[in-house]
């Protein structure tokens, strides 16, 4: 076919130059004009007849294959049984198959963005230029969904992390860096770096590199856990063992049989030994509150039931010293995003040192309300205040309050049966469910402490799940 020209145009073309030959044929044999001219005529019939088939079926193809271009699908077109039929088919058996292997490629691509997506570790792909050509649904997660698209120094600004990736985009080997994210809890990871190109001859900017992220905040836990356990309870144990050794070498020698002086001193070895229980057991639970520092809860706890239950169990230990409890919550108090056992003992804790260091014949009242957050930067909070009508604490003391064995009067605290660690447990709870813990105290009048809860709001999950969710803490 000629480009350009149509078909009735070749095949007026086409007659033109077979009535040109025959009438030059019978122009040299005039007695066959009549016989001749007419099957001349005829075989010029049948001939353009046939091209001008041909010439259609082959526009009809044609057309055929510009349309499979188009986004809809085309049906089979209807041509003669000759050279025309057989390319048609030939040529929707080619489409076909180059489309289901196109979706099958698609299918591969989307499986793998899913999975990569799915990914629990973060993961991001970093251009020669350090920009963040994507990042998974973790990795928007830990540095925000606007990671994607803009310098890597913009979400991780760790030098050590962007010089390795400076590294290996410059052709260098792998690497692994720790790198450590500090809000809203310490967060400990493992920094692969890997070439996403490996090849040396490509200019820098055409290199790209994987990083994933490995959190490896449990490791660092458990092994920081372990030595403080160690230098801890060396350090506290030390005096009440020390104090042990000492009355029974005593019992063992001058006071042998002394009925008084064994009574008495059994009498503080029982309470030198209920400390050190006390203390161990404060250690375990303050070790293991740190181990799971780092994985908010995903629970909902009704607060005021759960102090309710803290407040009952409370009560003979009040009414030893003559203190009230009192427990004032408003109708309708929503439910928190917490570990219910944990946050019981944050409650326990506090009201137990409002008992133990109140005046006698006072009140500890405990106060629940619903704030917005402001007051701590946060969003849609629960505040339960434990206030006590004790001596109060000086201001210069309050920051250090919540640290691990710090005491305003360590006499006093140990007289009462403090281990020093009730506050700094409570810390690391409430930093475990994305809250606060506020203290306000004045000298001669007594002190308030008020612990901030995030609200539990119903959200969908991607399974079509209703879970609990923070509501609006801030980080």
């Amino acid at each position: 076919m000629t480009p350009g020209v149509s078909l009735p145009n070749r095949i007026a073309a086409a007659a033109a130059l077979a009535a040109l030959s025959l009438g030059m044929f019978l122009a040299k044999a005039p007695g066959l004009a009549t016989v001749a001219g007419t099957t001349g005529l005829l075989v010029l019939a049948a001939a353009l007849r046939a091209a001008w088939a041909r010439e259609r079926d082959l526009e009809t193809v044609v057309a055929y294959v510009e349309a499979l271009a188009g986004p809809r699908p085309q049906p089979l077109p209807d041509t003669g049984p000759g050279v025309q039929r057989r390319l048609a088919v030939a040529v929707a058996a080619l489409h076909r198959g180059l489309a289901e292997s196109g979706a099958q490629a698609q299918v591969q691509r989307e499986t793998s963005d899913s999975i990569i997506e799915a990914m629990h570790d973060p993961l991001m792909l970093v251009a020669g230029d350090r920009q963040v050509v994507s990042a998974n649904r973790a990795a928007r997660g830990l540095f925000g969904e606007k990671a994607a698209g803009r310098d890597l120094a913009a979400s991780l600004r760790n030098p050590d992390v962007l010089a390795a990736v400076d590294a290996v985009l410059a052709g260098g080997a792998s690497r692994s860096v720790d790198f450590t994210v500090p809000v809203p809890v310490e967060r400990v990871f493992e920094v692969r770096v890997k070439p996403f190109q490996n090849s040396r001859s490509a200019p820098a900017a055409a290199r790209m590199v994987i990083l994933t992220l490995h959190e490896i905040t449990a490791l660092r836990r458990s092994e920081q856990m372990r030595a403080d356990f160690v230098a801890n309870a060396s350090h506290e144990l030390r005096t009440p063992l020390s104090t042990l050794l000492g009355f029974i070498e005593t019992l063992r020698g001058p006071a042998r049989d002394d009925a008084d002086a064994r009574d008495r001193f059994l009498s503080i070895m029982h309470e030198q030994a209920s400390r050190m229980t006390r203390l161990v057991g404060d250690l375990l639970s303050l070790s293991r509150i740190e181990l799971d520092e780092h994985m908010p809860p995903d629970g909902r706890v009704d607060a005021v039931d759960s102090l309710r239950g803290v407040i009952a169990a409370h009560e003979l230990k009040a009414a030893a010293r003559r203190i009230r409890l009192t427990l004032s919550a408003p109708p309708g108090v929503p439910p928190v995003v917490g570990d219910e056992d944990q946050l019981a003992q944050v409650f326990q804790n506090l009201v137990s040192n409002a008992i133990k260091y109140t005046r006698e014949q006072t009140e500890v009242a405990v106060t629940v309300s619903v704030t917005d957050g402001t007051a701590v930067g946060a969003g849609r909070m629960v505040a339960v205040a434990v206030a006590d009508q004790g001596e109060g604490i000086a201001r210069t003391h309050l920051p250090r309050l919540t640290e691990r064995f710090y005491r305003v009067d360590a006499a006093r605290s140990r007289a009462l049966g403090g281990t020093g660690l009730g506050l700094a447990i409570v810390k690391h709870i409430l930093n475990r469910h994305r809250g606060r813990l506020t203290i306000e105290s004045k000298v001669g009048e007594g002190s308030t402490f008020t612990v901030y809860l995030p609200v539990a709001v119903e959200a969908a999950g991607t399974d079509g799940q209703v879970r609990p969710q923070p509501g609006g803490a801030a980080a």
